[in-house]
């Protein structure tokens, strides 16, 4: 398969309005879950271990999903493989909320969720190339975050109007539009050896000697980039959650109000700003901006631990959003550039998604512990630290890794 030399308007488009609606359909499986469950007279002890199985496969997944795509002949079939999985499993927690039904389901899910990541990723790569995807990433990032604010929007109005399976029933039939999306790209229009980081290079029987392949995949500088994205995780996942929990004890009569103005106000940050962080990381280079981003979250701690007023909270609200932005615009990105000329651009993004889990499931846990057994303050100041260590390793261990052609 020949891919074009520049693609088409229709099929960027088309990558727009995929990014888009798949940003929609996730969404149904965030809060919506627990909510939905509830009402179905489900303990939390049997939501708990649902939500936890699901995090346990989508951890488990990572590398497997990425290698998967990385192996894929056609990343667009692929990707709608994933939807129709993530569909499926929309309907049957509305049609069947048994135990055994929504085991299936919630593994689906999250096995899926593993395959969709990486090859929204592998199709954009392909469509543009290393010299378009910091500005490619960057549009990505601004379609996802419009996905996820008007779905969040529409599904808690659903919710609210008619009932909580009604969320799981839209979020299955939006498996129509985004497989018309997805259509929309040109499967021809895609190169294949773009889209898995360019045509691995091939070593003399010297060279392999001498240059093991973990070294040709270039994992140290990987392994060094996903330790840092752990830390930055491992400070980042529990700070909302549990400005949350302050929050609904401090003004629980605006409570809702409030979590909900803390998680609009990042997305339309990152609405705003992540063409801008593509487009600057193409004159910058990366360093900088993944710099600005990481020191835009120690500070948060600080202020969730120092601030009082409820309304402030949300103002400092607008760092999560530079944060994110920075964060969900760079790391594909300097993946892409690390694994560039290996053909395993989608592996990479697995083993940097698995030490994303790693940190996101001991965040939860490191929260928890130090507010139950030093209070709130502690807890912020604490993953505060991890956040300035994380800030601190990128300084001293990560490197630049644009290059003249990117």
């Amino acid at each position: 398969m020949q891919a074009t030399s520049q693609p088409s308007r229709r099929s960027l488009r088309g990558l727009d309005w995929f990014v888009f609606f798949v940003a929609d359909v996730q969404t149904g499986f965030g809060p919506f879950v627990a909510i939905y469950l509830t009402t179905q007279k489900w303990t939390q002890l049997d939501i708990g271990l649902i939500l936890s199985l699901a995090g346990f496969v989508a951890l488990l997944g990572q590398m497997p999903g990425g290698a998967l795509v990385d192996a894929a002949r056609s990343e667009r079939f692929l990707a709608g493989v994933a939807v129709a999985g993530i569909s499926a499993s929309a309907l049957a927690y509305a049609l069947w909320p048994s135990y055994p039904v929504v085991l299936a389901a919630a593994t689906l899910q999250a096995a899926s969720s593993c395959v969709l990541g990486p090859a929204m990723a592998a199709i954009s790569l392909g469509l543009v190339g290393h010299g378009g995807i910091a500005e490619r990433l960057g549009r990505n990032a601004r379609f996802a975050s419009i996905g996820n604010g008007v779905a969040a929007a529409a599904m808690g109005a659903l919710g609210y109007l008619f009932s909580a399976r009604a969320v799981f029933v839209v979020t299955a039939l939006l498996f129509i539009p985004t497989i018309l999306a997805l259509r929309m790209i040109a499967d021809r229009e895609i190169d294949p050896d773009q889209a898995h980081g360019g045509k691995p290079v091939r070593a003399t029987d010297e060279q392999r000697s001498l240059m093991p392949a973990p070294v040709a995949l270039r994992w140290q500088p990987l392994i060094i980039f996903g330790a840092c994205i752990l830390l930055f995780h491992l400070a980042n996942s529990a700070l909302l959650p549990l400005m949350g929990s302050s929050l609904t004890a401090r003004s629980p009569e605006w409570s809702t109000v409030l979590i909900a103005a803390c998680i609009i106000i990042p997305q339309l940050v990152v609405a705003l700003i992540s063409p801008w962080v593509g487009h600057q990381a193409k004159v910058w280079g990366r360093r900088p901006l993944l710099l600005i981003g990481l020191a835009a979250l120690p500070v948060r701690g600080v202020l969730f631990a120092t601030v009082t007023d409820p309304w402030l909270i949300v103002v400092v609200q607008v760092l999560d959003g530079v944060t994110a932005a920075s964060i969900g615009v760079l790391v594909p990105l300097i993946i892409a550039d690390l694994t560039r000329g290996t053909g395993h651009f989608n592996l990479g993004q697995g083993i940097v998604g698995s030490t994303t889990g790693v940190g996101s499931i001991a965040s939860t846990t490191l929260g928890g512990y130090l507010t139950d057994h030093f209070g709130s303050m502690i807890a912020f100041l604490g993953l505060g630290v991890s956040a300035a260590l994380a800030f601190l390793f990128a300084i001293a261990l990560v490197r630049e890794t644009k290059t003249e052609e990117s």
